[in-house]
């Protein structure tokens, strides 16, 4: 694979946010899913899976 690099405008330059909303949410999902995998191999240590966050909070009195 050739590495290429183009210095672009900032004005010129695809928005990221814009990129991914024009993808499908499969292809988003698809996307995540490779970063992750990416990082379990990286760090030998992490669990592959979600973090648990618990927040418990008081509600008022009606």
């Amino acid at each position: 694979m050739e590495k290429v690099a183009k210095i672009v405008s900032r004005k010129e330059s695809q928005n990221d946010f814009s990129f991914w909303m024009s993808r499908t949410p499969q292809e988003r999902i698809s996307a995540i899913e490779i970063l992750r995998q990416q990082y379990l191999q990286l760090k030998k240590d992490a669990q592959p899976r979600l973090q648990r966050v618990y927040t418990i909070t008081k509600r008022k009195p009606d």
